[in-house]
């Protein structure tokens, strides 16, 4: 499909408030545009090549790598959250190469070790400009991201850098930069990555849980939300294999969800007569969102999965050991930053001692840390 053709498709189908290609507020850098892929589709392939979306698979959700290979990492998750983003902006006609560049490049800046190592390289980063990874997102595609001789970082559109620095859900701060207009609501395409990502972890960290037994089905029995997708079940098949129930019941919880959001959605456009891009500019408070019936429902899933699985005392071990493994890499690096490899210490004189650290652990999988880790504090440990 010729690009003029593209765009005459998003032209005819997508809603008057979507964010289209041919509106893009652009680039930093000026390029030349591609013969047959607009500026979105551009995106979603830088994020896709660069060497931060290729860590992800090393970077913990809510297991360390080491635990078993079954389990989500940053990159299946932002896969996951990638594809239940595209079809609700496939439902709601709005630009789903947006929303899936936006999907892919949300976890970008996250440190390895989950919300752990975000926590500590923020308590490291005090009075030096702090740790955030939706800021840090923002900073791997627009510099250190080294790719291509006409400029630094990737060179992503306005609105998919907006979509990194907006992205807000119940672990993420969306951040206040001037350049991205702080009073202006984001797309609806960066609000439909919001709401996946909630629905993503939510259900697949529950998944996980059970994998690991950390968590058992019987827990969940008092849950309205599980009993419901049981019944539902239940009704269809007889007599089930335990092992196919959870699998069922996963994709019945996230089915819910998504037809919820869709159908409330669509009465929050018509209600707000929400009629054009500026309008969604404009909005105050999300336009994306769940029924209060719906929410209402995973308000005791979300408490179930803080108390019994973010709180499990095997995953606050895990928590609590990467914390320290990221100070003491941390303090030794500040100590003598020779240690650092020799391209990274060029960065010193520009960046700051602390900054060039602060981005090189944040870079790390969890696998390097701790390979790190030993090479520095282990005397039987090659360098």
């Amino acid at each position: 499909m010729q690009k003029n053709k593209i765009l005459e498709f998003e032209d005819k189908f997508l809603a008057p408030y979507a964010a289209k290609s041919a509106a893009s507020a652009g680039r930093a850098y000026q390029e030349n545009e591609h013969p047959y892929r607009l500026c979105y589709q551009r995106d979603r392939d830088r994020i896709i090549h660069s060497a931060a979306f290729r860590r992800l698979e090393y970077k913990t959700q809510v297991f360390v790598n080491h635990e078993g290979d079954y389990y989500r990492t940053r990159l299946t998750h932002s896969i996951e959250v990638s594809q239940i983003a595209r079809t609700i902006a496939c439902a709601l006609s709005l630009n789903m190469d947006l929303t899936e560049a936006i999907a892919l490049a949300h976890d970008l800046g996250h440190t390895p070790f989950g919300h752990s190592g975000e926590d500590v390289l923020n308590e490291l980063m005090l009075g030096a400009g702090g740790f955030n990874h939706n800021l840090q997102g923002l900073r791997v595609v627009d510099v250190l991201e080294q790719r291509y001789p006409e400029f630094p970082g990737l060179n992503l559109s306005w609105e998919v850098r907006e979509g990194i620095v907006k992205h807000s859900s119940v672990f993420d701060t969306a951040v206040a930069l001037k350049e991205f207009n702080p009073k202006q609501s984001p797309s609806l395409e960066t609000q439909i990555v919001d709401m996946a990502d909630e629905i993503a972890y939510d259900n697949h960290d529950l998944d996980d849980g059970l994998t690991s037994g950390l968590i058992k089905e019987s827990d969940l029995e008092n849950l309205e939300i599980w009993q419901k997708i049981n019944r539902t079940i239940d009704r269809k098949y007889a007599k089930i294999n335990p092992n196919y129930r959870k699998y069922l019941i996963i994709r019945g919880l996230i089915d819910l969800q998504v037809t919820d959001l869709i159908a409330q959605t669509q009465l929050e456009l018509a209600r707000r007569k929400i009629k054009k891009y500026a309008d969604v500019c404009k909005a105050s408070g999300k336009i994306v969102d769940f029924s209060l019936q719906v929410k209402e429902l995973r308000k005791p899933l979300r408490r179930f999965l803080m108390e019994k699985l973010y709180q499990h005392y095997r995953v606050v071990r895990m928590s609590t050991k990467a914390k320290r493994f990221i100070r003491e890499l941390f303090a030794e690096y500040l100590k003598r930053p020779k240690q650092l490899p020799s391209e990274i210490q060029e960065k010193i004189p520009q960046e700051g001692v602390k900054r060039v650290v602060c981005d090189y652990i944040a870079g790390m999988t969890d696998r390097y840390a701790l390979d790190e880790y030993k090479k520095l504090f282990n005397p039987y440990e090659k360098v």
